[in-house]
């Protein structure tokens, strides 16, 4: 996960909204059979990034047609988004940000539109109905490395990978870019046939273009949130290997440093067969990692990231021994469950994804007999000592889900997230704990979730009414009693420890436990 500093409305101003979205996508109502064409709202209302997306459809597929020109590094681009209105729209917007918008056709009509802030606002030529589906066609070039306020591009010597978590997907296509919207993608890049290009899902063409160019084109058998999105171009070797049943693994390497990130890559299979030993079959067609070709400091702000079938990385970071990294692979992997497979109904959401990644890579890194950053080599003497913060965190970050822009992806949302799982495990026990999990992860499958959906579930599964229980853990204001330890305490909050810490960019991604 990464960290992006933000300025957010209120938590408090957008409850009617959070509430809505709570459900998912099956949160939006259909318009009544009269209603007038109007403008589509301009957001989803999400609590955290309350700007994000757009209402008035759903997106039902994207296919982006990329082309790089490594002697410019600019690339062009044709995206073709297949929506469905759920409300009569004379006028239409999706997210787009840092992008040179040339054309827009919708329904194969030249439509008007202009830029303004991070919209790209769309009137087509004929109002749209409700319920009606609509093809929206956008030609638009772009800069990997044009100075933005934010960007997913990732400028490499020799191409670019991309970042788009949280909110930067639009920076490299137009889009409705919120992960409750989620959508089937195909991708098809043409590159210099001496580079590679790789996305999201699986190959399923390769053709040989004229002027030594070659296009790849993917297609993902899931949908994709937009914040999940991987393109890549680079001097790469795909590696292919085979996981557990047969399932098919792929790693994008930089062709100079294929030998030497072996050890790390061949550690996989074990990883998910451990993990499909907890939560299940793998919910993709695919997993592997994505070392792209830049060890730049400045290159991005986190140590890995769970773009959906492919995570990506640093090369050094996978260059160390396997205690080292070990771990942290784990909690990459378990996104493809808690965050990719059911990904967060809203951004407040998040300790859905980082809770379950940390709780996980702990579970795998003390079995292991790691000793963690902090020299601790059990499970319960982690969740002692960060229960123990408990006070400290809420005063300074605000309770577990109850996140802004700013703290977003400190360690309440990865940590205090483990410790709402451990407490719960203790109230109803192990078994009825992974009961849960499962339930949950086949409940919520290709879809997005709320933190209400999870605690509808842990009630339901474990056979007892846990929503208040997890409520005061998920959003008191004062740690709650740990089960079956009444002699754990919290350190009480002093005046030296109100102060909010102050976050960069650059420091984020320590909050994770697992390294």
């Amino acid at each position: 996960m990464r960290y992006r500093s933000r300025v957010t409305a209120p938590v408090a101003a957008l409850i009617g909204t959070a509430a809505v979205l709570a459900g998912g996508n099956t949160a939006y109502a259909d318009p009544k059979p009269d209603e007038a064409p109007a403008p589509a709202p301009e957001t989803l209302g999400d609590p955290v990034f309350p700007a994000l997306g757009n209402d008035g459809y759903r997106a039902d597929a994207y296919h982006l047609d990329l082309s790089y020109d490594p002697t410019t590094t600019l690339v062009d681009g044709t995206a073709t988004l297949e929506l469905r209105t759920t409300q009569a729209l004379d006028r239409l917007s999706l997210d787009a940000l840092g992008l040179d918008i040339r054309t827009v056709r919708v329904d194969g009509r030249t439509a008007t539109f202009e830029q303004v802030d991070e919209k790209l606002r769309i009137t087509p030529a004929r109002a749209l109905p409700a319920r009606a589906r609509v093809t929206v066609c956008v030609t638009y070039s772009a800069d990997p490395r044009r100075k933005l306020a934010h960007t997913a591009w990732v400028p490499t010597a020799d191409g670019f990978a991309i970042c788009p978590q949280p909110d930067s997907a639009h920076t490299v296509f137009p889009c409705n870019d919120h992960p409750s919207d989620k959508a089937d993608f195909t991708f098809r890049i043409t590159v210099p046939s001496a580079l590679r290009a790789v996305a999201n899902g699986s190959l399923v063409c390769t053709e040989d273009l004229a002027g030594d160019r070659t296009a790849y084109t993917y297609r993902s058998r899931s949908p994709i949130a937009t914040e999940l999105v991987q393109i890549t171009v680079g001097d790469y070797v795909v590696k292919q290997r085979q996981g557990p049943h047969g399932l098919p693994l792929r790693d994008v390497v930089p062709a100079a440093r294929a030998e030497a990130l072996e050890p790390a890559l061949a550690l996989t299979p074990g990883l998910v067969e451990w993990l499909e030993e907890r939560l299940g079959a793998y919910p993709f067609e695919t997993y592997g990692l994505l070392p792209c070709n830049s060890d730049d400091p400045n290159a991005f702000d986190f140590t890995g990231l769970e773009t959906q079938t492919l995570t990506l990385y640093k090369p050094n970071f996978l260059l160390q021994a396997e205690p080292k990294i070990g771990s942290h692979m784990m909690h990459e992997l378990v996104h493809s469950y808690f965050g990719n497979s059911v990904s967060p109904a809203t951004w407040a959401d998040l300790w859905l994804n980082e809770g379950h990644a940390d709780f996980y890579g702990l579970l795998y890194r003390y079995e292991r007999g790691w000793a963690d950053s902090l020299g601790l080599t059990t499970f319960e003497a982690r969740m002692k000592d960060t229960y123990a913060r408990g006070d400290q965190w809420r005063k300074t970050s605000g309770p577990v889900a109850a996140p802004n822009a700013v703290n977003l992806f400190d360690s309440q949302r990865y940590l205090g997230g483990v410790l709402v799982l451990y407490a719960l495990r203790q109230l109803i026990g192990e078994d009825a704990f992974h009961a849960v999990e499962r339930t949950f992860l086949a409940r919520h499958r290709n879809s997005s979730a709320s933190t209400e959906d999870y605690i509808a579930v842990a009630s339901h599964t474990s056979g007892q009414d846990v929503s208040g229980f997890l409520r005061d853990w998920l959003y008191g204001t004062t740690t709650p009693r740990m089960p079956g330890h009444p002699d754990w305490t919290v350190t009480p909050v002093t005046p030296s420890l109100t102060a909010p810490r102050r976050l960069t960019a650059a420091r984020w991604h320590e909050n994770s436990a697992t390294l």
